[in-house]
């Protein structure tokens, strides 16, 4: 997963801050028609051969951020008169101007935030109450309102407008790289949240990524149904990542690996429903019994105290603070709005109709039968992490383990093999050691992310977890897929046109690169899968996991719809939503396939908890990767992608017809998976 507090997160705290520059909310706009009308007169007398559309858009949006504490009515007219640039080379040279500031600002902020967070995000020690509370600190929370009171902000709104996701769509495929430059320019200051509003969102974020990134299950103390541990006494969790990949890891075990499956399908159940005793979490005192919820100590039994819904606690309080943004946003004015027309530049309702598409496709029964043949047994919902087309799901884990401990006893040695890494993508030796001198590894607390630069004086940072014995096989998977998040980061900050344009459309496009990565794992080990179906398990790999993630982003979706329909909604409350929730889209595109009704699994993914509404950028992201890897296979992956991951920050519909030569579509997989389907059945 991205860590996106990269120059994109930071912009989009800009999008968020300030409505105005004090923190009266009680504050109105003041500059009516009138006004704009007499300052584009002033303007266009001025620069009479300029565009007069041009002028009122500029004026229009300076005319919506200005408040009565920035100025009278006459001030403003004076103020865009006097500051509007009709010369087109001035105006360039002040884009080159304040995306060096941006740069500055930007890249030491992110680096404020990477220090404030560090012994938080990676395995420093025992953590203090006042490392958490450093961790919540915003130190650009105010800088936004800085930008207002210092007229900064007016600056850039009248001369480089604000274009929706709409517009940038319909104008976008004639505009030059500068008129991109300009555009990007203009989501920078679009509306105003008062900086308190904003460190309180801050602030709410860092206690959520505190407890996911501390929810660790001691695995040698689950206890069977007959009474017996299953897993390794040293083995622990985190959940949800680690706990799904141990039930993928154990298609493999022909021993017991339905069994060990099951208890942590239990052990998510008790998640999802808050019955998990809170002794057990973090701790390894108490051995556990999930199926009948028993705890014990000392082979006695103790009282089972369950955790009481402090999962959806952390949701509710992020709605709250996020809630808390939407007077200061007269278009996107809801959370659910800025997620998806604003930051992910698609609107939610083409996102579900999308993904309702694609999870009612018959490909996908189709392949439940598949899976079906292949474990000799009617399907389990956990199924839906099914990794048996994988070429490793074959392999031993022990095997494989003892491969990546052998390799990767530290973060220092995959920092050092980075390099080594790329070139065997095809990178030419330059540019492996240029994009690896970018990028440092560190020992992350929690199961990783990747956390980009901001200026190209820093480095992005891979967060990965490494146990004292070594890396192992789940730990190395997630590293590689983060590499790629790294290479897509620095290639996205060093190379595009222009700064303001860094990083990419949405955060799926940097997941297609980390999926591209992560599906080549076993080839950076030396290993080569020689089954000749390799390409068809492969299609049906990439469809199967769409499926999933599709169905959790359905959960994550409709669970903020119903926290919008029910504004003050409890915990407890919010948890019994949920519920329904994910049994209703479980019934709706799952038991059809698994003919098994009422299962709550969707529900587990720890994204719900401390990334609000990011699920559907993987749902996205898988779908970019697989129209990525249909190009790579008559392109050079290498040069492809550095070329691709360079265009920087269009809307997706033209980052995908640049990057690929069509928009992203359903279709592409689906087709494959009908060749796929007809050759293996």
């Amino acid at each position: 997963m991205k860590q996106f507090l990269s120059i994109t997160f930071i912009m989009f705290l800009l999008w968020n801050c300030g409505q105005k520059t004090n923190e009266n909310s009680a504050e109105k706009m003041i500059i009516t028609e009138k006004h704009s009308e007499e300052a584009i007169k002033g303007i266009t007398e001025k620069f009479p051969e300029n565009s007069r559309q041009e002028i009122e858009k500029g004026v229009h949006h300076a005319a919506s951020l200005w408040r009565q504490s920035d100025g009278t009515e006459q001030e403003f007219v004076a103020f865009c008169t006097d500051n509007y640039i009709g010369d087109s080379n001035e105006k360039h040279a002040v884009l080159i101007k304040v995306s060096e500031y941006m740069e500055s600002l930007f890249g030491h902020f992110n680096k404020m935030t990477i220090d404030m967070k560090k012994n938080v995000d990676l395995q420093t020690g025992q953590l203090h109450a006042v490392d958490h509370m450093f961790s919540a600190y915003s130190a650009g929370a105010h800088l936004n309102n800085d930008f207002y009171g210092n007229k900064i902000a007016f600056l850039v709104a009248l001369n480089f407008p604000f274009y929706s996701t709409e517009e940038k769509n319909e104008l976008g495929e004639n505009w030059t790289e500068t008129e991109w430059a300009y555009a990007r320019m203009g989501d920078v200051f679009n509306s105003r949240v008062p900086s308190v509003l904003i460190q309180n969102s801050a602030a709410v974020s860092a206690q959520a990524d505190a407890y996911i990134a501390e929810y660790n299950i001691y695995m040698g103390n689950l206890i069977s149904k007959t009474g017996q541990p299953l897993f390794p006494e040293n083995m622990v969790l985190l959940s949800h990542w680690n706990l799904r990949d141990e039930i993928k890891a154990n298609y493999s075990n022909s021993e017991n690996g339905p069994e060990k499956q099951e208890i942590i399908y239990s052990v998510m159940q008790r998640i999802i429903d808050q019955s998990i005793p809170h002794q057990i979490i973090n701790s390894g005192e108490y051995n556990w019994n999930p199926f009948e919820n028993k705890l014990l100590k000392n082979d006695r039994q103790v009282e089972a105290e369950p955790e009481s819904d402090k999962r959806y606690q952390q949701i509710v309080n992020n709605f709250n603070a996020l809630k808390d943004f939407d007077s200061y946003h007269p278009v996107l004015n809801t959370s659910i709005k800025r997620s998806f027309s604003g930051n992910m530049q698609i609107p939610q309702e083409e996102v579900e109709a999308l993904f309702h598409e694609f999870l009612s496709a018959p490909q996908l029964k189709q392949t439940g039968e598949i899976i079906k043949k292949r474990l000799g047994r009617d399907l389990q919902p956990w199924d839906i992490w099914y990794d048996g087309f994988k070429a490793r799901s074959s392999m031993p884990e022990e095997k494989l383990n003892a491969i990546t401990q052998d390799r990767y006893p530290d973060a220092k040695a995959l920092e050092n093999d980075l390099e080594n890494i790329l070139k065997k993508l095809g990178f030419e030796n330059e540019k492996a050691r240029y994009l690896a001198s970018n990028i440092a590894v560190d020992p992350a607390r929690g199961s990783g992310h990747a956390w980009g630069a901001s200026m190209k004086e820093e480095k992005a940072r891979l967060r990965t977890r490494i146990p004292e014995g070594g890396m192992d096989y789940k730990g190395y998977n997630i590293a590689i897929h983060e590499f790629g998040h790294n290479v897509e980061q620095t290639i996205s900050l060093h190379e595009v046109p222009y700064y303001i344009m860094n990083g990419v459309p949405n955060t799926a496009f940097t997941e297609a690169l980390a999926f591209v990565f992560q599906e080549r794992d076993l080839m950076l080990l030396d290993m080569k899968d020689e089954n000749p179906d390799a390409e068809y398990l492969k299609t049906l790999d990439i469809l199967w996991s769409v499926y999933e993630i599709m169905g959790v982003s359905m959960v994550d979706m409709q669970m903020w719809q119903w926290m919008y329909n029910n504004p003050d909604c409890t915990a407890e409350e919010l948890k019994n939503a949920t519920l329904e929730i994910s049994k209703n889209v479980w019934n709706e595109y799952f038991a059809p396939v698994f003919d098994i009704q009422e299962q709550t699994i969707l529900a587990i993914y720890s994204h719900m908890i401390n990334s609000p509404m990011y699920l559907p950028n993987y749902a996205f992201g898988h779908l970019i990767h697989f129209q990525l890897e249909e190009h790579f296979k008559t392109q050079p992956l290498a040069s492809e992608v550095e070329r691709i991951f360079a265009l920087g920050q269009l809307t997706p519909r033209e980052w995908m017809i640049k990057a690929v030569g069509t928009p992203l579509s359903n279709q592409p997989i689906l087709n494959a998976a009908t060749e796929a389907i007809d050759h293996l059945l």
